[in-house]
Formats: structure tokens, sequence, C-alpha cells
């Protein structure tokens, strides 16, 4: 009886002790991968000192060089700036270099490696997700494609619009979507393609087309950037479903997952209620959720390959979500009541991340 008393607490500590190696060899291979080395494009990116980030340059409220002092503007742009204060700590003048891309040129600029992203209004597609070899960031502003007309050309719809001449940025989703709109209404109708977005709506305030189609909110853009903007409207028909956000080449995890949490990033510090103006207040939260989040105490932030405080450096350079889209996204005549798939989840919408932990 004392001989299996012995065995069975020998046995009880052997098994003991295995299972506490396994837990420290567990935290060991966590702590490994954590400092592990950037791999990759991210590692591409750290050696050469700069994110190159493909943008479209004319289009007011998602990226916008403005010709009288060359400052850039926009929800794509602001991206642009989050990932890199993600990647390198700050945005500088040299460690950024933005590039303005028509829509024909992103994806083989994409292809290339000419850019590293491309943060340009692009709509996640099938065949762009396949054929095109390319993998999508999570959405970051919802969008359909409409129609814009002259305010006193007494259209109030699509069924008025038999016949006409319709402006369109060539190499988009637009083409085929508005072909497909007005061939299943059997109209006669002309499409005049452009190579830039700010040539169609030249041509359409010049009198060369009669209506203007692209996505709602560029078309918002486009009109804010008119000179009286009242002499347009755009349409309440939706001609399909557009969700924009950042591509990159698909064959790299960790570059994958340093674009999509640094989207999420966003998303979560507004869930967070996380600002670029109380950030130095949250910093001394004791809340655990926070305190993870923002990369105070365990170096859980630094499992996707960059530093524990990278959401810090994405609050300081731009904000939240809510902050980003209200600095670009609202003055162009979109807000977030009006356009409620962009509101956050437990609002109804569709802005959502994966849990932080």
């Amino acid at each position: 009886m004392r001989r299996t008393f012995r065995f069975v607490l020998a046995l009880a500590v052997l098994l003991s002790f295995i299972a506490v190696s396994n837990v420290m060899n567990d935290r060991a291979e966590k702590t490994v991968f954590a400092q592990a080395e950037p791999t990759g494009k991210l590692a591409e990116v750290i050696a050469r000192g700069s994110l190159n980030c493909g943008v479209s340059g004319g289009l007011p409220g998602f990226s916008y060089l403005n010709p009288n002092d060359n400052s850039w503007s926009g929800l794509d742009v602001d991206y642009c700036r989050a990932l890199t204060a993600a990647i390198f700590g700050e945005v500088t003048d040299t460690n950024l270099v933005l590039v303005p891309l028509t829509a024909a040129e992103r994806f083989p600029a994409l292809q290339a490696g000419q850019v590293d992203v491309l943060m340009r209004n692009t709509t996640w597609t099938l065949s762009r997700d396949t054929d095109l070899k390319g993998d999508f960031a999570p959405t970051t502003f919802y969008d359909s494609q409409g129609l814009m007309v002259r305010a006193d050309a007494g259209v109030s719809s699509i069924n008025d619009l038999n016949g006409v001449s319709i402006c369109v940025q060539t190499g988009t989703t637009t083409e085929l979507n508005v072909t497909e709109a007005f061939n299943a209404l059997a109209f006669d109708f002309e499409l005049i393609p452009f190579e830039a977005s700010s040539d169609t709506i030249t041509a359409f305030e010049a009198g060369q087309c009669d209506v203007l189609t692209s996505d709602k909110s560029q078309l918002a853009g486009l009109r804010y950037g008119t000179a009286d903007p009242s002499l347009y409207i755009i349409l309440n028909d939706t001609l399909s479903k557009e969700p924009l956000g950042p591509m990159y080449n698909e064959g790299d995890a960790q570059w994958a997952n340093v674009v999509n949490w640094v989207v999420y990033a966003t998303f979560q510090a507004e869930e967070y209620g996380i600002s670029s103006a109380n950030l130095d207040e949250m910093l001394a939260s004791t809340d655990t959720a926070i305190q993870r989040f923002l990369g105070v105490g365990d170096p859980f932030n630094s499992l996707i390959g960059l530093s524990n405080d990278f959401t810090v450096n994405i609050l300081r350079a731009v904000g939240n979500y809510a902050e980003i889209y209200d600095r670009n996204i609202t003055p162009v005549g979109i807000d977030r009541a009006g356009n409620r798939l962009n509101l956050q989840w437990y609002d109804g919408g569709m802005i959502y991340s994966p849990a932080w932990r």
C-alpha cells in the first residue's frame, strides 16, 4: 500500500513537471515569435526607410493633392499615414512616399512592386482577389455606385435616362456596372471614357455628357470640388456594392497581418473610446483590455512584427476611425448618419474589429 502511494505521488510530481515544462515552452515559443525579425515586404519597407503608398491624388475626401500648397488630405491618405506610423513610429517628410496612380496604373504598379500597398478607393471584387493575385485589408469605406446629373435636368431617377451620354472613368468597375444597369432597362446610352476622375468631372461640367457615374463617395467628392456644388445632384439609385479598402499582393502573411491590424486598430480605438485627444489619459487606464490594446505591459501587439505600441503611434498620427472619417469624408457631404454602413457595428453599421486578445 505504501509502495502504491509512493508510486502515485511520484507519477503526480512527474506529470506536474511535464505540464509546467510545456507551459514554459509555450511561453518561450510565443516570446520568440513576438520578437521575430520582420520578413518579406515589412523587412523591405523598413530597410528602404519609407513606405510607397499608392493613392489617387485627385479625389477630395479620399486622396487629394491641393495644388495651392501641395498638401495631401483624405481618408486613403490617412491610412497611408497610419501604416507608416505603425511601422516607423511616426510620419515624416521622408518615410512616406505617396504615389498618385490612375485607375489603369494602380494594379500593374502594385504587382511590379512600385508601391507596397494600394490605398486608392479600390473596390474588393472576386477577380481582383484571385486573377490579379491581390489580397484586401478590411473595408475602410462601404460605398455604392451612383449617378450624378445636373439639378436643372428634370431627372429624378435612372428611369429618366434613356438615350443619355455618360462620363465614366476607364479601368474601373463602374464601366461594367453602368453598362449592365442600362442594358437591363433596354436603354440607349453612350459611354464616354476618361483616364482620370478629374477628367470626368471637367467633361461633365463642360456639358460633354449628360450623366457622370462613379462610386457615390467619389461623386460627392468631385461635386464638392466644383465651383458651385448646388448645380448637381446625385440620384438615389444604387447600381452596385463597392466595398473600398487597402489592397496588397498575396503570399506575404506577415505583411497582410500588418496592414489588416493597422486598419482594425482604428476601428477598435473608436470602440474603446480612445482618440488622439484623450490618448495620454487612456495610457494611464487600469482597464486590462485598454492596456493590452495600447501595448502597456506584455508584448502582445508585437506578435504581428511591429513595436508593442504601434496602436499608440497610429492614434498620435491620425486618430481613430471616427476622427479619420469626420476629418475627410463628412466635409464632402457624406456624414455617417446618412451613410449607416460606415457606422460601428454596435450602432448598426459594418465597422467591426475582431477581438483584440
